[in-house]
């Protein structure tokens, strides 16, 4: 696996405080990590190796949120590409993606992943 261009376990986590209104304050953080990618990201993938992936960079991305909320955080943001990457084709992002089936259909895909649509 590569690292994105982050430094390798490049958590750079800064606490500020944002004042909304006169007495109410939260406590926000920010998080970048280093995107776990596959070893060649113009190479495809299968389906299982880029959910492997993700759930690794949701892993570190759990980690991360539990320590700010530890040291006070409210509200943690994260880089929007944090849990695939950035770094794809059309091609190569397609495992990555979720298939969305038609309104129409009843299925629920989070109670059965298995189904065929």
């Amino acid at each position: 696996m590569i690292a994105s261009y982050f430094p390798k376990y490049g958590a750079v986590l800064a606490l500020f405080v944002l004042s909304v209104g006169a007495l109410d304050t939260f406590t926000a953080a920010v998080y970048e990590h280093a995107v776990i990618l596959p070893n060649r990201t113009e190479t495809p993938v299968s389906k299982e190796e880029a959910l492997l992936l993700m759930n690794k960079n949701i892993d570190v991305l759990e980690k991360a949120v539990k320590l700010a909320a530890r040291q006070g955080a409210h509200i943690i943001v994260t880089p929007e590409d944090g849990v695939y990457g950035w770094v794809f084709t059309r091609e190569t992002i397609y495992p990555y993606l979720e298939d969305i089936p038609h309104p129409e259909v009843n299925w629920i895909p989070c109670k059965d992943p298995q189904r065929d649509h």
